[in-house]
């Protein structure tokens, strides 16, 4: 029954993930958009702590805990975001619902694991008016209205693989290939006038990525466990595929776009390089009890490009990304109490994301919650969050975005390739 539960899903997910529309930020135009938080939600609800092996759940940001899985461990999440937006003169809202990952992952043996996914790479999705006055030579005064829009994203499957070289030290690896396709249209209009031009431009991406990792594990005093983890993603590239067209359009009564005059571009080829990233953490705590541990991420993204060359206020500088978090269990092995039994959980994060606009870097902040509720006395279990936070600034002509998501992830563990004694 769990395995066609996984079919089911795992089906549902993969046609949902490549029409969903991820994002509404306005920042997403930027860069190759909006970059996913790459983990599940129960690290996510520790503020994206990823530190800790475990045998019963999977680890996606550090694939050396994979050889630590004694079960098959079968993983999704989704997330439903609600976002204002604020300038110095004005305010929006929007919501979204995203799936964010899809992981299968089991033991080969008692050293080894592996597991292979899919999960968003980036997100793009905003829709930006704007208009402007300008005064010709003759004195004339021209109102403009111009639009711009995008949708799309890239996508991430992965293979990843977790080996036990001693009872303390794991070393790890996945493979990822990146693919996607990224829509962009703008507008202009002048006030008055129901012709107007409209250019759209499409981007079809590709590439292959890696990531390794270590973790290590002992004993403080015998009693407290310690656990560090380091990561590191070398450079890799992303190739894009560039398609355009111009058109004049003009709109009929019931509002449907026309075109004319379409002029198509000739495709052309640009090679993105996502820099190399490296990921140090460390925690302490009692096993299956509680942990608390920190966690810092740096990635050069100074020479980092955009999509569109011909922007001029925007750069790109070096990020880092700081996380403490933990969790608590009152007594996990508990008969008489189920909230004993529940993994309580919280974190905080702070984000420096390497986007510069107007002299100004873009800042992420964003506090996380979230219940580990077991699933009657399996292993599997239920993970909801809670996450409010702050990106960027409404000075400098720019946007701020205060967001609250609601995050629910499905754990289910089960024995699988194993032959049973007893038929």
């Amino acid at each position: 029954m769990i395995k066609k539960i996984i079919l089911g899903t795992s089906l549902l997910f993969s046609s949902v993930i490549f029409a969903q529309e991820g994002t509404a930020s306005p920042y997403s135009f930027y860069g190759i958009g909006d970059v996913k938080y790459r983990g599940t939600h129960e690290n996510k609800a520790m503020g994206g702590l990823g530190v800790l092996p475990d045998s019963i759940h999977l680890n996606l940001q550090n694939p050396a805990s994979l050889s630590g899985l004694i079960m098959t461990t079968f993983t999704v999440g989704a997330t439903n975001r609600s976002t204002t937006f604020k300038t110095d003169s004005q305010k929006e809202t929007a919501s979204r619902t995203t799936f964010d990952y899809l992981a299968l992952g089991f033991p080969i043996s008692k050293k080894m694991g592996v597991s292979f996914g899919l999960m968003p790479y980036s997100s793009v999705g905003y829709k930006v008016d704007q208009n402007t006055t300008s005064q010709m030579t003759s004195g004339e005064i021209i109102n403009t209205s111009k639009r711009f829009t995008g949708e799309g994203g890239v996508n991430n499957v992965f293979f990843a693989l977790g080996y036990k070289i001693t009872p303390k030290l794991s070393i790890g690896a996945d493979f990822q290939y990146n693919f996607g396709r990224v829509e962009t249209k703008s507008y202009v209009f002048l006030e008055d006038v129901h012709l107007g031009k409209r250019e759209i431009n499409t981007s079809r991406y590709s590439g292959v990525a890696f990531n390794a990792g270590l973790m290590y594990q002992t004993k403080v005093n015998n009693k407290y466990d310690w656990y560090s983890s380091l990561t590191y993603s070398p450079q890799s590239n992303l190739r894009a595929d560039n398609t355009g067209s111009v058109a004049s359009i003009t709109y009929s009564g019931s509002g449907a776009e026309l075109e004319s005059d379409v002029v198509n571009y000739s495709e052309t080829n640009t090679d993105f390089k996502l820099p190399a990233k490296y990921a140090l953490g460390t925690g302490f705590g009692l096993a299956k009890k509680w942990m608390i541990g920190a966690e810092v991420t740096l990635q050069d993204k100074s020479s980092f490009v955009n999509r569109f060359d011909q922007i001029t206020n925007v750069g790109f500088e070096k990020t880092q990304r700081y996380v403490v978090g933990g969790y608590f269990i009152p007594k996990f092995n508990s008969f008489t109490s189920y909230l004993d039994r529940v993994t309580y959980r919280a974190g905080f994060r702070y984000e420096n994301t390497g986007l510069v606009i107007n002299n100004q870097s873009i800042k992420d902040y964003s506090m996380n919650a979230g219940l580990g509720l077991p699933i009657g006395r399996s292993l599997s279990n239920l993970n909801i969050g809670f996450e409010y936070g702050k990106r960027g600034t409404a000075s400098s002509n720019l946007v701020q975005e205060n967001y609250f998501g609601i995050y629910i992830g499905l754990s289910v563990n089960d024995l699988w390739f194993r032959k049973t004694k007893y038929e």
